[in-house]
Formats: structure tokens, C-alpha cells, sequence
């Protein structure tokens, strides 16, 4: 046997090992609760690890989003009223306790509706926990924003993430 024999012998066995392990990924994704769920950008500037919201009337998804420099945004969702939207928030040092709205409006960093997406392109809005985790999440005007934000520059974040965050894997 040839040496270039030996080779496409092994070509189907490590192809199928790969795909293998590709689907094993996903599959483990796929079975990931919202809750538990972890995603990057494309450019690994940010990361955002979700948490459950411990049976919140209001909060429908609690997560935090991990920036360079080790600085650390609070997040929430909370379906608005009227025409149901996922609401979303991004913090930025904000009070604990007793807190006004002018003290919450001043350390909020991004607002706005949280959309999901499937393998397929289909946009849908962020469920709320219990359901599997979408693969992706798009944070309309989050660069931006975070830009302008206090918490970005010298004192704070330097790489700007970007708005759309891939699923990269599952807390334990």
C-alpha cells in the first residue's frame, strides 16, 4: 500500500470524526437554556453570559455583558406592555437600593428591543427563559451607543462589540 493510499483510507474516518463533533457542538447548543446561555461577537470585544432572574413578576431575562479592561454591564429584559416587545437594558455602575429613575436613566448605557435569530436567517424577538437558546442575538445601535457611553474610553472599555452575538456555549 501507498503512502497516498494509507492517506484517502484515513480521509473518511477523520472527515467523520469532525462532523461528528461538529454536530455534537451544535446539538449541545441547541439544548442550551436561554438562562444558562453564553454568546460572543465576531470580533471577541464582548461577551454576554446569561442568568436565570430567580422568578422575577417583571424581568423576563437577566444576563451580564463582559468587556475588555474587565468592565462589566448589567442587563435586562422586560416585555413592554401594549405591543409586547423584549425590552432590553444595559447598566453601567448603577446605585443599588432605592434607586430614581433619573439615577437609572444616568447609568444606562443601551436600551432598546433584543431580537433573536435561527440557522435559517429568521428574526424573531428574545423569548424569555425556559426555551433553548437562540443562535443568535442582534443588539440594534449596541456599538454606538457603548460608544458614547461613560463606560468606554480611558477609564473603561476600549474595543467596541459589535451588535450581533453568536451562541459559543452553555453554563454548567
Amino acid at each position: 500500500m501507498t503512502t497516498l493510499s494509507f492517506c484517502l483510507l484515513k480521509v473518511p474516518s477523520v472527515l467523520s470524526a469532525s462532523i461528528g463533533l461538529a454536530l455534537t457542538g451544535s446539538a449541545a447548543f441547541a439544548a442550551c437554556p436561554l438562562e444558562l446561555a453564553v454568546y460572543g461577537d465576531a470580533e471577541g470585544a464582548g461577551e454576554i453570559d446569561f442568568r436565570p432572574t430567580m422568578e422575577s413578576a417583571v424581568v423576563t431575562n437577566t444576563f451580564k455583558m463582559v468587556l475588555d479592561n474587565s468592565v462589566v454591564l448589567d442587563g435586562i429584559v422586560m416585555w413592554t406592555e401594549g405591543v409586547a416587545r423584549p425590552h432590553g437594558s444595559l447598566m453601567y455602575k448603577c446605585p443599588t437600593g432605592d434607586v430614581t429613575g433619573d439615577e437609572l436613566a444616568a447609568c444606562t448605557v443601551w436600551e432598546g428591543v433584543v431580537y433573536s435569530a435561527d440557522d435559517k436567517g429568521n428574526i424573531a424577538l428574545l423569548p424569555a427563559e425556559g426555551v433553548a437558546a437562540p443562535k443568535t442575538l442582534i443588539f440594534p445601535d449596541l456599538g454606538p451607543s457603548l460608544q458614547m457611553s461613560a463606560a468606554y474610553g480611558a477609564n473603561g472599555f476600549s474595543k467596541v462589540p459589535w451588535d450581533v452575538f453568536s451562541l459559543k456555549g452553555c453554563q454548567e
